[in-house]
């Protein structure tokens, strides 16, 4: 069964948003090297509305040779909508009505990983309903104030287990929780 699994970049006051803006000072060849890994694993992208559209807006004019340009414009998108409509940014399909059915469905077929880039709010919204497999974080040594909290309006204790955890020479600590089965 193909698992789904993201990987973020978060402060060590829970802030997901833009880490453009604050998180790759923290980045080193080892964090990249993993981050390459874990996309290395995925064959399919699962994305929320709203970082597929700024993903659709960013990762087209990015060159092909860049690893995570070629991955995010050649593979398939699976894009959790209510209100797109047209998905111009492709290969794509949309998933509306019965979320969760629709992605255990897709969890059964054959395939590798699927890679949730960014998109905090289906992060979140798959934790909260057991679908999420691992959640993969890079936590910077920064307390970034305002923005999204991945955890923000958690309602209800969801148990994790650590698989894996380093520490980069950066200060940022690379951790991957999967679902306690228990």
């Amino acid at each position: 069964m193909r698992k789904i699994v993201t990987g973020l970049f978060m402060s060590l006051d829970g802030v997901v948003e833009s880490p453009e803006k604050w998180a790759y000072q923290y980045a080193n060849d080892q964090m990249w090297e993993g981050i390459a890994a874990g996309v290395g694993r995925a064959d399919a992208v699962l994305l929320g509305r709203r970082t597929y559209q700024q993903f659709a807006q960013i990762w087209p004019g990015q060159p092909g040779d860049m690893p995570m340009a070629a991955f995010l414009n050649n593979t398939h998108k699976y894009v959790v909508s209510a209100t797109l409509g047209a998905l111009g940014w492709g290969p794509a399909s949309l998933i509306t009505g019965d979320v969760a059915a629709e992605l255990n469905e897709l969890k059964q077929r054959p395939g590798k990983n699927i890679q949730v880039p960014g998109s905090p709010t289906l992060v979140r919204w798959l934790l909260g309903h057991g679908l999420l497999d691992e959640l993969s974080l890079s936590i910077c040594p920064i307390v970034v104030g305002p923005g999204m909290r991945l955890f923000e309006d958690m309602s209800g204790q969801v148990r994790l287990e650590l698989a894996e955890s380093e520490t980069f020479a950066t200060g940022a600590l690379g951790v991957t929780y999967r679902l306690d089965s228990a």
